[in-house]
């Protein structure tokens, strides 16, 4: 054998007892599951430990911030939508626990589609190389002259997509987030990137009246986001890219205005971890007095759960 093997007995030890450790079984372990169990009990029996403990506090601080009348902003992707959430944001919105959402396009687009048809998510790989992904007529028609529409009549591009599903009747304008934000003069705000939405290749479309439309929307974005400071909390759910970058520019200029945005609670919820969530979500914005926490599962079981936790504490 080339070289000389380290002899291992004088390696020194010390009592188990003597270590410092992160679990102690008799706080921090969970509690048995039982048949029957209300929220607050299962919420209870959870772990306190890793993604249980920040689900916690996650929940506390919603409620927290509720009671001091500050802003719960829910940023979306796509799939919370396609997933039919619908009814689990609209508790949350009855309830008063979320008083803003931020989207990217494809949030408006599903969700148009589902006040008119009660159905959206079409197969990609199906229609793709035959031209026809995205040529849906009415979803592109429609949106686009809505938001022509809005834009004459001084709204932003959520606000513009919410009342035209409301004044021309959708007949499924019930499952419609928009719609219902429009209703209730709750802000739901729409961040599109040209080129990313398939109402963008509808010959109906205008860039100009796109960017319009999303700017006002940033520019509303920005006001609520200001407000965040001392107790707020934004929720990152499903967007990897253009709402954690939204996010970080609309910061930014709140706090160039003046405005005091710390003291607040960040969250990202999704499937995976992606970068641009975990830096300019969770920890960028947080490296003051705030604090921003991260939850990693299905959207379809994370949500309503998390509604759950939120209604179950408010009912307290």
């Amino acid at each position: 054998m080339v070289g000389k093997m380290s002899d291992f007995s004088q390696v020194k030890t010390y009592p188990l007892k003597e270590r410092a450790n992160k679990m102690v079984f008799s706080k921090d372990s969970a509690k048995p599951v039982t048949k029957g169990m209300s929220v607050s009990d299962l919420l209870a029996a959870m772990p306190a430990q890793l993604g249980a403990e920040a689900f916690i506090k996650i929940i506390d601080a919603v409620v927290a911030a509720k009671e001091k009348g500050k802003p719960v902003v829910m940023a979306i992707g796509g799939h919370v939508i396609k997933c039919g959430l619908q009814p689990v944001l609209k508790s949350l919105v009855d309830a008063g626990a979320v008083t803003a959402f931020a989207m990217n396009g494809s949030v408006s687009i599903h969700d148009y589609e589902l006040s008119l048809i009660a159905e959206t998510s079409e197969d990609v790989g199906a229609v793709l190389h035959c031209g026809t992904f995205g040529m849906a007529e009415e979803t592109g028609r429609d949106i686009n002259r809505a938001l022509r529409e809005g834009i004459a009549n001084g709204q932003g591009y959520g606000e513009s997509v919410g009342k035209f599903i409301l004044e021309n009747n959708n007949p499924y304008a019930c499952h419609s987030l928009l719609a219902l934000c429009a209703e209730r003069n709750i802000p739901a705000t729409v961040h599109v990137a040209i080129g990313n939405d398939i109402i963008h290749q509808h010959p109906d479309a205008d860039g100009a009246v796109i960017g319009e439309a999303s700017f006002r929307d940033f520019r509303l974005f920005t006001d609520v986001v200001s407000k965040l400071g001392d107790g707020g909390v934004y929720l990152n759910i499903g967007s990897a890219v253009i709402l954690p970058e939204v996010f970080l520019k609309a910061l930014s200029i709140a706090q160039n205005l003046g405005y005091h945005v710390d003291n607040f609670t960040t969250a990202n919820f999704d499937m995976q971890q992606h970068y641009r969530p975990l830096q300019n979500v969770v920890k960028r914005p947080t490296s003051g007095k705030s604090q921003g926490y991260t939850v990693t599962g299905h959207h379809e079981i994370m949500i309503p759960l998390l509604a759950a936790g939120i209604l179950d504490r408010l009912g307290e």
